[in-house]
């Protein structure tokens, strides 16, 4: 076939993709226009409002004009935004807490996830699902479980339980942001501690801001710059629990997923460039907005993908280990402070 024949051919089947993807992508934009418009005006977490639009439009989700763009936005466009996130976080920002803050927040991260796992089995659930709320949990809330979930091996119950982790961390989040700067004043904790307890602990980064700034604007720093070293480990974290599903799959669970999938190469590369300062500001505030609403976008598809009636099925197990994951965090988080400031 001549080259102008292939190219041809190469136009008519994108331009049939595309004609084919816009209408649910249209859609998921829309929805997510919609949850931030309603969370500017009225306060209430943008992810959490996505999510309950993209519920109540949940029959788009079903086989129809919109289905395929749907799934295109709460599978692909939800791994671009994870990736472009990198640019948010560097090297500079995880060494400026010192060794000791985030060797804490490292250990929360790691204990939580095997308390997930533990509990899980005790009270009869699956480690997918365990590492998924975890994960969730001890990372960045939703955006760490869209990650998660891309690289745990898919099942029937797969977008069931993001959607249900989607919920519980923003749900739980927003009860710890009023809940926490109440428990930190009572405490007696000062500024810079109650912030880092914050950042430590709350799940999303919109509710710490929330929850920082309540108390005064050098809490509201502190919290923020501790929750961006949280976000730091998404990366590494997303890789081990890539590897450990290969070995698993290796061992007769099912087909073997990428060693290091592409949207953790491309959140690696570009923390890697904002490490040396070679993304310009404005285009690192850019990247940062567009993930923001690529994830959004993506959780409104999510939840337009999943029925609702499945979720409310899970039972009442599923609430008390992602709510037992928030305590334990917590928990561990305000013991780690204690014992840094007694060694102060």
């Amino acid at each position: 076939m001549p080259l102008a024949e292939k190219f041809t051919a190469l136009l008519h089947q994108k331009k049939g993709r595309l004609q084919a993807l816009w209408p649910g992508v249209i859609v998921a934009v829309l929805v997510a226009i919609a949850a931030q418009f309603l969370s500017d005006h009225y306060g209430a977490p943008a992810m959490l409002l996505a999510l309950l639009l993209g519920i109540a439009l949940n029959f788009l989700g079903e086989p129809g004009k919109a289905a395929e763009g749907i799934g295109f936005t709460a599978r692909t466009v939800l791994r671009f935004g994870v990736a472009i996130l990198g640019a948010r976080v560097s090297a500079e920002l995880l060494m400026s807490l010192g060794w000791e803050m985030i060797a804490l927040l490292l250990a929360g991260t790691v204990a939580t996830i095997l308390f997930g796992v533990a509990l899980a089995r005790v009270i009869g659930q699956g480690p997918r699902f365990a590492i998924l709320t975890a994960g969730a949990v001890a990372i960045c809330g939703a955006s760490a479980a869209m990650a998660i979930a891309a690289v745990l091996p898919k099942d029937e119950r797969s977008e069931r339980n993001l959607l249900f982790t989607v919920l519980g961390v923003t749900v739980l989040s927003t009860i710890a942001m009023i809940a926490y700067p109440i428990l930190t004043t009572a405490l007696g904790f000062d500024d810079v501690t109650a912030g880092a307890f914050i950042g430590a602990t709350v799940h999303d980064v919109a509710q710490v801001v929330g929850a920082g700034f309540s108390i005064s604007d050098t809490a509201g720093e502190t919290s923020t710059l501790v929750k961006l070293i949280r976000v730091t480990f998404l990366a590494p974290i997303v890789v081990l629990i890539a590897l450990w599903w290969r070995h698993q799959a290796a061992e007769g669970e099912g087909g073997r997923p990428p060693l290091i999938p592409g949207f953790v190469l491309g959140f690696l590369a570009l923390a890697t460039l904002n490490s040396f300062a070679l993304i310009p500001e404005g285009i690192g505030g850019f990247l940062a907005a567009l993930s923001g609403w690529a994830l959004l976008a993506a959780i409104a598809a999510v939840g337009m993908k999943t029925d609702l009636k499945n979720v409310l099925s899970l039972g009442p197990g599923p609430l008390v280990l992602i709510t037992a994951e928030t305590l334990f965090l917590a928990a561990l988080v305000l013991a780690g402070i204690s014992f840094l400031e007694l060694q102060m």
